[in-house]
């Protein structure tokens, strides 16, 4: 199965006024294979969007590329500059529907306006008319009535404001797709809406690979075949969907779901419980476990030793010192106190 996507050790941050270096995305590797989907859950702050925004290869101040590779089938991009990026790469070979995506509308202008300038930015040659052709056979295809086209933002519900981005987003047929919380702000039928948009782009043809980020991990049980948690700019767990949310192993993806309420069979019934104290200061030079503060197992030599990965079965990965079997020991008897 060809890859997509494959990101290795990528490093990016962020610099401030004060000229302090903030590094959202630290040593970050993963890949994403054709007709397959991948979520990316964790906190606010965690880095997530930075990473959406590092893997397009475009970068603009305050943020900056300093180590790293991106490769979009088989193509290396970033050693291209921005130009080549925005015309050749960016809504071709990769696009990005961004959070709050419904408000990206400018409401003075159709949304037909909105098709014309991606088609001609990308120089494709077509007339007013193909281009409304085009756009009116793609929007319905993705059961999206032709009339929006001449509708402005405003006269749109959210959840079809919604859908109308991630159309425009995908009229050039990318082969990947960066959905950073779609569904976010959205009522549950509208959710399911844009979830089932996003099933119809894969299985039509129109996208070959989805990276869907969000901080609900049971939200990705239901899109996505793969799911890695980032905390603090790593990556610290990846495994499965399913593994991901009935047996997660490092103790920040379990506190995750322990920090929600999860519908499926199950996982009903467990108690809620909030994760103490809030991520680290990404400005401060980061040592051992970056969770330690916050991990209810933590002991001394977390705080000071590296952490590396260690496998938990095949394609599954987490990041802490302890060993999986230990760690399954912990949630076993604190199981047993709560019950």
């Amino acid at each position: 199965m060809a890859t997509m996507l494959e990101v290795k050790n990528l490093v990016t941050y962020y610099k401030t006024r004060m000229n302090e270096r903030v590094c959202s995305v630290d040593n970050v590797s993963f890949s994403l294979e054709d007709g397959k989907s991948l979520g990316i859950a964790g906190e606010s702050g965690c880095g997530k969007s930075t990473l959406a925004m590092s893997v397009m290869g475009y970068y603009f101040p305050p943020l900056f590329y300093e180590s790293g590779s991106i490769i979009i089938d088989g193509k290396e991009i970033t050693s291209l500059n921005p130009d080549t990026i925005r015309t050749t790469v960016l809504g071709t070979e990769i696009a990005y529907i961004p959070q709050a995506a419904m408000n990206a509308l400018n409401p003075t202008r159709k949304i037909i306006r909105f098709v014309e300038d991606v088609l001609n930015a990308h120089g494709t040659g077509l007339s007013k008319k193909e281009i409304r052709e085009l756009a009116r056979e793609r929007f319905e295809i993705l059961n999206l009535p032709g009339k929006v086209l001449d509708q402005y933002a405003v006269e749109l519900s959210g959840g079809m404001k919604q859908r109308t981005v991630i159309a425009i987003s995908t009229i050039l047929s990318p082969k990947v797709l960066i959905a950073d919380e779609p569904s976010s702000a959205l009522d549950v039928s509208s959710q399911k809406i844009v979830i089932k948009l996003l099933h119809d782009l894969m299985e039509k043809g129109f996208v070959r690979a989805i990276l869907f980020i969000t901080h609900e991990l049971p939200l990705l049980f239901n899109v996505t075949d793969d799911i890695m948690v980032m905390y603090a700019g790593e990556i610290v767990e990846k495994g499965t969907a399913r593994e991901m949310v009935f047996d997660p192993v490092m103790p920040y993806s379990k506190g995750l779901m322990n920090s929600i309420i999860v519908p499926e069979e199950g996982t009903r019934g467990h108690v809620l419980q909030a994760i103490p104290g809030a991520p680290p200061n990404l400005k401060l030079k980061q040592e051992g476990c970056r969770f330690a503060e916050r991990c209810p197992y933590t002991e001394e030599r977390c705080r000071k030793e590296t952490v590396g990965e260690r496998e938990a079965g095949p394609g599954r990965y987490y990041r802490c010192i302890k060993r999986q079997e230990d760690l399954r020991g912990y949630y076993k008897k604190l199981g047993a106190a709560n019950s």
